[in-house]
């Protein structure tokens, strides 16, 4: 799998009050869709569907015929992930149900009757892990039940180091804008936890760098 993540030049993916602004350019949108073309399912945080305008959808005509020059199906299969399966269904991904089948990746804290109501809302709830998701298992499963090969994560920062910590994640695509937020409670690309020693850390390999009107695009193989 991969993660897709743009970021101001502090490293921040959202002002310190976490409502989300555009500030990426257009080609930094253009990648976006560029990126969710190669994808079997795009996956995203509960807080992020909640809190930011996205239905993550293929795009228009244009990537959907990308798509269907690799096989791929017209629309990506959608992903949520939510330890309690405590999801707005007023948000925006709802809106617009044409756009590929949701799934929603939740645990054991989710309870029955929020999983009654995940029933209503999407097209299925996968119970994986007690405490939080079992990653590992979660992309057997998808594989296995909707054919995802490739998956793509749209952040947030939490799910991101959640990812990471796992150890699930095959690259990083970082775009960095040439912005400046600040702010301790301004979320970032990795939040949570993160490790205590540098042993730990998980180590990048540089795949390739462009420019394009002050905007950075990185990728960034995981080694090992």
């Amino acid at each position: 799998m991969f993660i897709n993540v743009a970021m101001t030049a502090d490293g921040k993916i959202a002002p310190s009050d976490r409502r989300f602004i555009p500030f990426g350019s257009k080609r930094d949108r253009e990648h976006l869709l560029e990126l969710r073309a190669t994808a079997d399912a795009v996956m995203a945080g509960a807080r992020t569907v909640d809190m930011f305008p996205v239905n993550m959808g293929a795009g228009g005509a244009k990537y959907r015929r990308l798509r269907a020059r690799r096989g791929l199906a017209e629309e990506n299969l959608r992903v949520i992930v939510s330890g309690r399966g405590t999801i707005d269904p007023k948000a925006k991904i709802f809106q617009r149900r044409e756009l590929g089948p949701i799934i929603v990746l939740t645990t054991e804290r989710a309870g029955a009757r929020q999983l009654r109501r995940l029933s209503e809302l999407v097209d299925e709830a996968k119970i994986c892990g007690e405490d939080a998701v079992d990653f590992g298992a979660a992309l057997k499963w998808l594989r296995k039940e909707w054919g995802v090969k490739r998956l793509l994560c749209e952040g947030g920062g939490e799910l991101n180091a959640a990812l990471f910590a796992a150890g699930v994640v095959d690259e990083l695509h970082l775009t960095i804008n040439p912005r400046f937020f600040g702010g301790r409670d301004a979320p970032t690309l990795a939040d949570g936890a993160g490790v205590e020693h540098l042993a730990d850390a998980t180590r990048l390999k540089l795949k390739s760098v462009k420019e394009s009107d002050g905007e950075v695009f990185l990728v960034y193989q995981v080694k090992g």
